[in-house]
């Protein structure tokens, strides 16, 4: 009998969007109610951190990350506890895409909210998915945030490689989660950080722009402001508060 996935959660959030990301990945599962029986052809569960003790003795899995619950489920029912080589890919850019390959599957994908949060992600990844060999790949574009992204590594002691982005990029819902992946399997040049980290002036007015549009045309911040937030020292949203402040 065919071991499949189920959900069980009262999270309707949560239920939706395990749903969604299931369906898109034609994954098969099953909806689950904690009042009924679970059927025998379930092999593992996925709910909420709050309700996994009402689950009971079973394989359980918490959702913390919806892509990473996914993946250890699979995993669960795969059977499989170890990888020979596990890649990962990083799409450089203000919100980064992260792609994670085992033995040449994609096992999760995450958006970074900034260069620097790429770091954790990919330490919990290894953690997540241990192999017998790791590699941590940075695409060789957006010098600025890449740059910050292979620092960030560098101060998790994660060894990293540059490669050559050319023709990873292409026309779909989710360009950089898809470059993410393709560099994921190009093998690269060691990074030897750290890297100084000087944006263009090309970036800093469009940081600027940016500011403009998320204060609704209220608040376009200076240079200088612009130059710390491209530079990773402090968020859009402490700019546009100081460039406030000093209105």
């Amino acid at each position: 009998m065919r071991k499949v996935m189920g959900l069980m959660t009262e999270d309707f959030r949560l239920y939706h969007d395990l749903v969604a990301e299931l369906k898109a990945r034609d994954i098969p599962f099953v909806s689950l109610s904690f009042s009924r029986r679970i059927p025998e052809n379930v092999g593992v569960i996925v709910t909420s951190p709050k309700e996994v003790e009402r689950v009971g003795k079973r394989n359980v899995v918490a959702v913390e990350d919806i892509g990473t619950a996914i993946a250890r489920a699979l995993q669960i029912l795969q059977g499989k506890t170890r990888w020979e080589e596990v890649l990962v890919g990083i799409d450089p850019g203000a919100e980064p895409g992260v792609a994670v390959v085992g033995d040449g599957q994609v096992l999760a994908t995450y958006h970074a909210p900034a260069p620097e949060d790429v770091a954790g992600i990919v330490r919990e990844a290894l953690r997540t998915f241990p192999s017998s060999r790791q590699r941590v790949r940075v695409g060789h574009g957006d010098r600025t945030n890449r740059n910050r992204i292979l620092n960030a590594l560098a101060r998790e002691d994660l060894v990293s490689e540059i490669v050559d982005e050319a023709g990873t990029t292409d026309r779909t819902e989710e360009p950089d989660i898809d470059a993410a992946i393709k560099i994921a399997f190009v093998p690269g040049v060691r990074a030897r950080p750290p890297y100084d980290v000087e944006p263009t002036p090309g970036e800093v007015r469009d940081i600027q722009r940016r500011s403009r549009v998320r204060s609704e045309g209220g608040v376009t911040i200076t240079k200088a402001l612009a130059s710390q937030v491209a530079r990773g020292d402090i968020t859009l949203d402490e700019a546009i508060r100081r460039q406030r402040e000093h209105a």
